[in-house]
């Protein structure tokens, strides 16, 4: 298991003068839950987001869209990304939306998909403004290849759009070289932010963040939430979102020392 980033806070915060945090929303500032609308943030973690942005730069970058993870957490000096970076906005007209000439594609594709999964119980079909969500967290283990056959099914049929897997779910968005890292770096440079003087801190737990660690290893820190050691390209972790809530807290009190 790769080092916890409880134990280098202060190694973090002195790699240079400045820090801008990004973070994933479920399973990161939230618990991985049931039903994607049961993922509420916490009063301690409102809190600890409040006076973090208080002091640097942060954006939440989920796949969930971006209104629902705007309204989730609303605050309002936070940039937010939703469908995976697909949709950007932020304060002072920060604005960008990627690939939406692919929106037809995905309406085509919801509902094939809709039609093959409506005989599986406990299978949630999630559409979002930039991708589509199949949800078997729910489904019986004997019934959850037909969700993976179903999407698989459809995915063929679309060649515009790409098939992404993360906890629990299985993913259809457009197939173009953007993603969560790449969504990063623009924020970076369209919030003017030097990589000299600033180090970005990435924190997320599903396989969508190693996008963003890949490009962040040579300018920054990545990490991990979980509780299990796994192959990733983050350089520290943390187990749970009660970890994370810890070590921005931290960082809050350890920036004010500078």
């Amino acid at each position: 298991m790769i080092s916890s980033a409880l134990k280098h806070v202060q190694d973090i915060v002195r790699r240079r003068e400045h820090i801008a945090v990004f973070l994933d929303y479920d399973g990161t500032l939230t618990p991985i839950v049931s039903h994607p609308e049961k993922a509420l943030l916490s009063d301690s973690m409102r809190e600890t987001l409040q006076a973090l942005v208080r002091q640097t730069p942060v954006a939440i970058l989920s796949g969930r869209d971006l209104d629902d993870i705007r309204q989730r957490v609303n605050i309002d000096a936070i940039i937010y990304a939703g469908s995976h970076g697909f949709d950007i906005a932020g304060l002072r007209g920060l604005r960008r939306q990627e690939a939406t000439e692919f929106l037809p594609a995905l309406d085509v594709a919801e509902k094939e998909l809709r039609e093959k999964l409506a005989g599986t119980a406990g299978a949630l079909l999630e559409r979002k403004r930039f991708s589509i969500a199949a949800h078997y967290r729910n489904v019986i283990e004997s019934d959850v290849s037909k969700v993976k056959e179903a999407v698989n099914e459809v995915a063929m049929r679309h060649g515009e759009l790409r098939k992404m897997e993360g906890k629990k779910v299985y993913e259809l968005l457009p197939d173009i070289d953007w993603d969560k890292g790449k969504a990063v770096l623009w924020l970076l440079q369209n919030l003017g932010l030097d990589l000299a003087k600033v180090c970005p801190i990435y924190i997320g737990d599903d396989r969508t963040d190693e996008d963003a660690f890949r490009a962040l290893k040579q300018y920054g820190i990545g990490i991990l939430v979980s509780e299990q050691s796994r192959p990733t390209g983050a350089i520290y972790s943390l187990k749970n979102p009660m970890e994370v809530d810890s070590f921005l807290r931290e960082l809050i009190e350890m920036t004010k020392l500078e």
